[in-house]
């Protein structure tokens, strides 16, 4: 029988709770550890989620030697920290996305992996589903042709509140990294895909966005990225304004709309639809698949048991490759952190 991987999950918030419940209905997961900046907290996400052990630090939890992976879910601006001394701890990494604040800052928590030997994936969780999976397949095998336009948006309206880490600058609030950075992921995936590759780097990046005038992060933004295999991509954000959260992909021999990329199955079932040139509706592609999360914590044991350097469905370099552009996108908005002038 095997033995599953033993997951510390470092912090208690939202999204903690979200992967603690993917663990927990995982095939090759198990919950082992939480540690939070309070004994309290880290108690009541304990019995909450029905972890074995409850440590009041983050230091405690990666001593915990009954921890083999760590899930890093703090806020933005605190995962090089964490990220870094998870690896140097010894332990595997599964951090939030964006991986940190800007390249330079993904840059360092991936020598700190490579050098440590540990396991490191940034947690875009659809990459693991096998929506995700059937879209690259339709693009490489050509059933809408040569991709010529991609079209992905991830934005939502919440009303202004300066104390929510969503309009927080210093807590690495706005659009671009809460969700452009899934657009732009998606967009990148797909121009690798048209060339039978797990992604591709944008040649030219265009950006231009709503800066808020009191919290001076991007309510909204949009860019346009140009890929060297003629592939063009409009990507939108925003965490102060309401948009179709959909993707778009048109090629020469018709088009595909996925309407919950980055979700998808995470309520009822996932679906796509495969519109084919000549022919008047679409075709239309279901998926029943295990919970979300479970499959990205499943996937990534899946990566370590094959003995890999990291997980396939979302690579160290694409994640370089990801912060690199969204870096080019917010210097387009005028738009920088704390993080940008270390």
């Amino acid at each position: 029988m095997k033995t599953k991987l033993r997951w510390g999950i470092l912090s208690t918030g939202r999204i903690a709770g979200v992967f603690a419940r993917g663990v927990a209905a995982s095939q090759a997961g198990q919950l082992a550890a939480v540690g939070s900046r309070t004994p309290a907290a880290a108690e009541r996400f304990a019995r909450e989620f029905g972890v074995p052990r409850a440590h009041g630090t983050y230091e405690a939890l990666l001593e915990d030697r009954g921890v083999e992976a760590v899930y890093v879910a703090t806020p933005h601006p605190q995962h090089a920290e964490w990220a870094v001394r998870v690896a140097q701890a010894g332990k595997h990494i599964l951090c939030e996305k964006p991986l940190t604040m800007n390249h330079a800052g993904a840059a360092r928590i991936a020598e700190a992996a490579r050098a440590h030997g540990v396991v490191l994936m940034e947690a875009f969780m659809y990459r693991c589903h096998p929506q995700t999976a059937k879209v690259v397949e339709l693009i490489t095998r050509g059933a809408i042709g040569r991709v010529g336009l991609v079209q992905a948006t991830f934005s939502f309206h919440a009303d202004f509140d300066p104390g929510s880490r969503l309009w927080n600058k210093a807590l690495g609030g706005g659009g671009v990294l809460d969700v452009g950075c899934y657009a732009v992921s998606y967009a990148r995936l797909v121009a690798g895909a048209a060339d039978g590759q797990p992604f591709a780097n944008p040649v030219r990046v265009a950006g231009a966005g709503l800066l808020h005038p009191q919290a001076g992060v991007d309510a909204y933004a949009a860019a346009t990225l140009q890929f060297a295999n003629g592939i063009v991509a409009q990507v939108a954000c925003g965490v102060g304004l309401q948009q179709d959260n959909s993707v778009r992909i048109y090629g020469s021999e018709g088009w595909l709309h996925i309407p919950a990329p980055y979700q998808p199955g995470l309520v009822g079932r996932a679906v796509i639809f495969l519109y084919r040139r000549g022919r008047d509706a679409p075709e239309e592609i279901a998926f029943d698949a295990p919970p979300l999360y479970a499959l990205e914590a499943d996937a990534f044991a899946a990566a370590l048991a094959a003995g890999r350097s990291d997980v396939p469905q979302m690579s160290v370099a694409d994640t370089l490759g990801n912060m690199a552009v969204l870096d080019q996108w917010r210097a387009a908005l005028g738009l920088a952190y704390d993080a940008d002038q270390a």
